[in-house]
């Protein structure tokens, strides 16, 4: 019979020497591939965080942008003055009883405006209601708007009965957004 040694097998030394950690290659290789991950993801955070305040001017844009065209459009589409005796009869600008309507407002005629075409080069140098009334925290924001005739089908631009309309928002840093509209008359005047 053998008595036990006390000496440790070599076999099994050996593999533990092996799992016993990493060497300091290894070490700097997994620290070098985790700075490099994590530098990319702070800088994927840094632009995302830098850029949030974007999404909220451009919903500004669109909302400013929104509300002054649906001004325009509620506004009447004729060929005579609203106020004019004859607008509701008239099919064409020879009918009125006093002045046709034409691009831009009439001399003494204010926001809001009687008719479509009344619109056309409207500047908005800051944000203000139908009333004239700034509207608070719009302060670095502006519009313009642009009416046009166009041919729409099988309307003609030459007879006036259908408009484009152009409505831009500017922004804080002139960010800009433009929506754009049409408008037709029909029957054969749009008296609200």
């Amino acid at each position: 019979m053998s008595m036990p040694s006390s000496a440790p097998d070599r076999r099994v030394t050996g593999q533990r020497s092996r799992q016993r950690g990493v060497t300091l290659v290894e070490l700097i290789v997994a620290m070098v591939v985790i700075s490099v991950g994590l530098a990319g993801i702070l800088l994927a955070f840094n632009v995302s965080v830098r850029g949030s305040a974007d999404p909220m001017v451009e919903r500004q844009l669109v909302s400013i942008a929104e509300a002054l065209m649906e001004e325009v459009q509620q506004a009447a589409f004729t060929y005579c003055d609203p106020d004019d005796a004859k607008a509701e009869t008239a099919t064409g600008p020879g009918d009125c009883a006093t002045t046709p309507e034409a691009m831009g407002p009439e001399a003494g005629d204010a926001r809001p405006f009687d008719n479509v075409n009344d619109y056309n080069g409207l500047a908005l140098a800051a944000i203000t209601d139908v009333a004239g009334v700034a509207v608070p925290y719009l302060g670095g924001y502006s519009a313009s708007v642009a009416v046009a005739p166009v041919v729409l089908n099988t309307i003609t631009e030459a007879s006036g009965n259908a408009l484009r309309i152009s409505v831009t928002a500017t922004g804080p840093g002139g960010q800009s957004f433009t929506l754009e509209g049409y408008r037709a008359r029909y029957a054969p005047n749009d008296i609200p």
